[in-house]
């Protein structure tokens, strides 16, 4: 088998080793098992060994001569618990592969399953555990570690028995309402009889252990019903935000805001209560409802209760983001602490389940919310096929924390203007174009860019067929291409490459989370800033390609040597980061010069010398890390 390397680059899911050893014959890198430990614990990705990364992020191959020693060495170690706690890999991950008439071993890492995670190097998960990160392997803080492991062997987060916690910890008005809902749905139930204590226990609110002789309230009965004081005491960080903005302005202030500010219960079934009203408010079409059911319901009204209610059950309550929900005229936004707990193509296909919080998800169903078989997800994106709306957008993210978002867009496929935009623009090459063609060039002048995910995710054809679709307008030059393997994307010729989100949720910092707390419920204009923020969230303020002229003669000075001093180089790199923190990707693409390469020889000593600063001082190795130059260096 043959790959060429000419269009690929390191980055979140590629990466790329010499693997040359002492006598030049062939080793396993030492780093390995850090790079296979980072892809495993976040999405999977490919190590290519035998190749050097070579001045613009450009790979080489180099070869391995004794390729079969390192894949000795590689099994060996694979298999030593000594040396990494489990082997993912099939014989069919490992290849001989060649490139430019060199022989390269090529290894592809699955990513791990729930519990499977984490994967780890030695034999201590707490500090052999990393995760990926744009171009690099870190390692994972314990806080995190101890959230996967938590996750490994507990099927259900939320069942745990909360000792010395009853009933005076609950909201009674709550759970009175749930009852209420619970009895008109099903008059004729036999638990509609039984005292609140019966009650809870059956619904999973209430537990006990017979073992330990005790019993209380669980965690799901707390989140759901309790009080927004006691529910802190166990969460401390336990924020419920619903944002609504009048357009979709990225400067715009939210309009109409629901929050956990003290003047309210705080629990969950509350929350989706308010704010089930106001995403179904304003929906076209005239409506009655009884509580929050429509009583001449849509697909689409079935699809905001599902999104809400996933939310809310798929939740990682310890962890340090938010639940946020957000209306715009044009899209609906969901937002929950924690990753997904299987690839998201697996949660697109539906009928596999894997629910963080399984007792409230029972909870929820049993007033006639959320489904329990894999199906809500698949619903949705019905419901939103059934409008000829885009098609709805998952994402994870890993840092700064941990979180899944759910993006419903109410735009057109094929937008008239859009198309009427790419008719001028292209010509009769656009009207030539097949109709997956078209949905891809239309998605990325909408979106700024598509990948084969998203557009195999927007339309029926076959994934070869959108394979080809891409591949064929690349060809033409109406599309061009940025990323690697997996996270390859493609934009408009012409264009410049994306650099930021259409849509992103505004960072906790900016809603009051990150100290624990929200601002008061307040319905108008506010402070609180919604704006776009970069594709590396919380990096506002790092430069992403948009050079100033004076960037730009600098870096084309740099780019058009081959050797420049070292004296020469640093300057440019100070004069780079003088307007803001520059991340180590753009550094080296505006010089020409590998990440690697500027890293351990120039940023590294620069930082030490007090010439530059980190942006995040305290995590060296963080993923989104970028560097900025001290205000007494531009004088």
């Amino acid at each position: 088998m043959t790959v060429d390397l000419s269009e690929l680059a390191e980055g979140k899911d590629l990466e790329a080793k010499l693997a040359a050893g002492r006598d030049r014959q062939g080793e396993l890198p030492a780093s390995f098992f850090e790079t296979y430990s980072a892809f495993a614990n976040t999405d999977g990705g490919v190590v290519l060994l035998g190749v050097r990364e070579r001045g613009g992020g450009k790979l080489e191959p180099v070869g391995v001569p004794d390729v079969e020693r390192v894949q000795k060495q590689l099994w060996d170690g694979l298999n030593n618990r000594q040396q990494v706690n489990i082997n993912l890999l099939a014989n069919s991950d490992v290849s001989v592969v060649e490139a430019a008439e060199r022989r390269i071993l090529r290894v592809v890492v699955p990513r791990a399953a729930r519990r499977q995670q984490p994967v780890y190097v030695g034999t201590n998960p707490l500090t052999g555990t990393f995760r990926r990160g744009h171009a690099g392997d870190y390692r994972v803080p314990e806080e995190n570690v101890r959230r996967m492991l938590a996750e490994q062997v507990e099927d259900s987060r939320d069942g745990p028995i909360l000792e010395r916690h009853g009933f005076d910890d609950l909201d009674a008005s709550t759970l009175a309402r749930y009852r209420q809902r619970y009895q008109t749905r099903s008059p004729d139930h036999p638990w509609n009889s039984l005292d609140s204590t019966e009650f809870l226990r059956c619904i999973g609110g209430w537990a006990r252990d017979r073992e330990r002789g005790i019993e209380g309230v669980t965690a799901a009965g707390l989140l759901m019903f309790g009080k927004l004081v006691v529910i802190r005491e166990l969460f401390p960080n336990y924020m419920l935000d619903y944002q609504e903005r009048s357009n979709s302005d990225a400067q715009l202030r939210w309009s109409d805001r629901v929050t956990t500010d003290g003047s309210w219960s705080g629990n969950l079934y509350d929350f989706y209560q308010t704010v089930i009203q106001r995403l179904f408010r304003d929906l076209r079409g005239p409506f009655r409802l009884a509580g929050d059911t429509r009583l001449d319901d849509t697909p689409v009204h079935e699809a905001l209760r599902e999104a809400l209610v996933n939310t809310l059950i798929h939740a990682d309550y310890t962890g340090r983001t938010s639940v946020l929900v957000m209306k715009r005229p044009d899209l609906f936004g969901f937002r929950n602490p924690g990753r997904m707990r299987m690839p998201i193509e697996m949660a697109l296909h539906g009928g596999v389940s894997d629910c963080r919080n399984r007792r409230l998800q029972d909870m929820f169903r049993y007033v006639g919310l959320g489904e329990q078989a894999g199906s809500g997800v698949p619903r949705i994106r019905a419901a939103w096929r059934q409008q000829e709306w885009r098609a709805p957008e998952i994402s994870e993210q890993v840092e700064p924390y941990e979180q899944t978002t759910f993006t419903l867009r109410m735009a057109s496929l094929l937008p008239s203007e859009t198309v009427a935009m790419l008719e001028q623009r292209l010509g009769k090459a656009f009207q030539r174009a097949s109709e997956v063609q078209k949905l891809a060039l239309v998605t990325a002048a909408l979106e700024g860019s598509v990948t084969h995910a998203r557009l195999n995710s927007m339309t029926d054809a076959h994934s070869r067929d959108v394979t080809i679709a891409l591949a064929s307008l690349v060809q033409r030059k109406l599309l061009s291409t940025g990323g690697a393997h997996k996270r390859t994307f493609y934009f408009l010729s012409g264009d410049h490459p994306p650099t930021t989100e259409e849509f992103t949720f505004p960072r906790d910092q900016e809603t009051g989370a990150s100290a624990g707390r929200a601002s008061s419920v307040q319905t108008g204009p506010s402070s609180v800033q919604t704006g776009l923020s970069s594709v590396q969230t919380g990096l506002s303020s790092v430069q992403t390609g948009h050079e100033t002229a004076r960037d730009e003669a600098i870096s084309s000075a740099i780019r058009s040597k081959k050797r420049v001093s070292r004296t020469e180089l640093r300057s440019a790199i100070l004069a780079l980061c003088t307007d803001g923190f520059v991340s180590l990707p753009e550094l080296a693409r505006l010089t020409g010069r590998s990440a690697e390469t500027l890293r351990t020889h120039h940023i590294g000593e620069l930082v030490a010398a007090g010439k530059m600063t980190m942006q995040y001082p305290e995590q060296p190795t963080h993923p989104a890390q970028a560097y900025r130059t001290l205000e007494t260096q531009r004088r």
